[in-house]
Parts: structure tokens; sequence; C-alpha cells
């Protein structure tokens, strides 16, 4: 595929040249699980009356306001976030991992919501710190599974993407206003969502353990590609194999590409500067790739939710 061009303003590529979920991806069946995508790797998954979120990241704090800090989440934008969502009501809300892109807006979700907050160690003392009940923590571990009305996830231990900034455990609760290297990564997960009608993988860091999903199986894939444009061919292509091909995933939706110090509301989403990452050849490569190995890929449509698993004779 011919690069995107870019404006030499921002140094932002335009991603308007790469397929997107629409048609039938977008008009489910009845009781048909889908997935709505909110940036980043933030996503609220439906299946009948359960709707569970990953990754609660609406306030989306500047460049500026990140590096001046301290940050604190915004209790209006996500509200309005929640509204423009149709959220009304959640079972549980999961962080992959501690980061703020991924942890920054989920205990004030959760507590909106009344719904477990899920996740490491570290995940635990962001709650805590901002004043959630112990009764609405959860700390999993690796191989653990809860079901959730129609839904039953399974989180799989896994690894961030090379380049860490804030690596390590959250030891004592966050109280924000903090900076944001308060929220640090703890453990990472994968998800594997199982529905009667099939397994959504959610791969939010672009990294793996090797042979670690070898045991699993799904038939689509949230994957990760933040910061897969800066590794070299060789791990590009053991990443794809190591999520994809190990699975046996049929469809698969990039995520983690789009600038996360951006308005949400504001969209549509943008790619990441070149500054920030190079979202480029990490596009292309996953689109290349589903080509050789007879897969579907398309971006998820921001907002809209998706049916992501593909339909008998579709």
């Amino acid at each position: 595929m011919t690069a995107p061009d870019v404006t030499a303003a921002s140094q932002r590529p335009s991603l308007s040249a790469y397929p997107r979920a629409n048609g039938r991806w977008t008009t489910p069946e009845p009781n048909e699980p889908t997935v709505a995508f909110f940036g980043t790797s933030s996503m609220l998954i439906r299946a009948g009356d359960t709707s569970v979120m990953i990754d609660g990241f609406f306030s989306r704090p500047s460049l500026e306001e990140v590096l001046a800090g301290p940050i604190a989440p915004d209790p209006a934008v996500i509200d309005a976030c929640l509204h423009r969502a149709g959220v009304t009501s959640l079972d549980a809300v999961i962080c992959v991992h501690s980061h703020y892109d991924h942890a920054f807006d989920s205990p004030v979700i959760a507590a909106k919501f009344q719904a477990p907050l899920i996740g490491s160690r570290s995940t635990a003392n962001i709650g805590r710190g901002y004043g959630l009940p112990e009764n609405l923590l959860r700390t999993v571990h690796d191989g653990e599974s809860m079901t959730f009305g129609d839904l039953e996830i399974t989180f799989v231990e896994s690894v961030h993407c090379p380049g860490d900034l804030v690596p390590g455990e959250i030891e004592q609760p966050v109280v924000p206003p903090a900076p944001y290297g308060a929220w640090r990564t703890g453990t990472c997960y994968t998800l594997l969502v199982r529905h009667v009608s099939g397994t959504i993988l959610v791969q939010a860091s672009a990294n793996f353990i090797p042979e670690k999903l070898a045991a699993h199986s799904a038939d689509a894939v949230y994957l990760g590609i933040g910061m897969l444009g800066k590794q070299d061919e060789r791990f590009r292509t053991a990443y794809w194999h190591e999520v994809v091909r190990a699975t046996g995933a049929r469809t698969v939706f990039p995520i983690h590409w789009d600038d996360f110090m951006t308005p949400l509301l504001d969209g549509p989403l943008q790619a990441q500067p070149l500054l920030m990452d190079d979202v480029v050849p990490a596009m292309d490569f996953v689109f290349e790739q589903g080509r050789r190995d007879d897969r579907t890929v398309l971006l998820p449509t921001l907002w809209e939710p998706v049916a992501p698993l593909e339909r008998t004779g579709s």
C-alpha cells in the first residue's frame, strides 16, 4: 500500500486510504455481540443485557497538560462521552494495564455505575486512590476467568510494547491530580472475551510472550499497533504470528494508533504524529499480512458499535 500523504504542518499521516468497518459490520443482528471503539484501546463490549468497558479513557489531557502536570480525570468530559456512547449501565470496567491512557478514567466510570474495577494489583491501587470501596476492586491472575452475563472473560498475562516509559508496579494508591508517571504499567493482560457465537481477543499492547496464546483460539482480534511501526520486520512478523495466526483469528481490527492527547468528542480520530509514533509502517504491515493470510483487516469506527464476529455464510 502506498504510504499516505503527510501534512507538513503537523507531520501527522492521513489514514483515509485504509478500509473501515461499515456495512454489515455496523448492522448487528439481534443478540450479536458488538464492540464500540473509543480510541486507544478503550471499548465497550455488549452482548444482550451485558455491558463491559475496557480501558475507559475519555478525558485525554493534552500533551501540554501531561508534561506540565499534575493531571486528573475530567468528570464533565467523561459524562459527555458516556452519553455519546449510550452507556447507561456496566457490569464491569477492566484495565489491561495501568498506564494513564488505559486506567485514567476507569475508576470514575466504575464508581458511576457501581461496577467492579478489574485488573492487576496496580489497577487496584489506582482505584483505592480514587476512593473506590474494596468491594468494587477485583485483582486477577494469569489464566483466571470471570463471567458477566453472556460473556466469559479470561485474563492471560502479556507484556507491554518495547519502550515502556513508566514501567513497574504501583505500590501505593494513586490520588489525582498526579504526574502522569504515577500511572505505572503493572501487569499487562490479553483478554479473551467468549460468547456463544465466538471469541473476541483484545491485545492492547504490541508485544507478546512466545507461545502464550497457543492454547487459545479467537475469531476476531483487536490488535494494538502502538509503537509497532518502530520495530523491525522480524518483530512485527513474530507479533502477528503469536497473536493472529496462533489463535486462528479471521478478522483483525487495529487499535491504539490514534493521538490520545486530542479531544475525543472533537473527532474523527487522528493518527499519532510522527514525533510520537510511526503509524504508517505498522498499518501497512497489518493490512499486508491480512492479504497474505486471507484475514479481514478493518479500522474500527469511532462510537459506532461493530459486530466483529464472522457470520455463517458471510
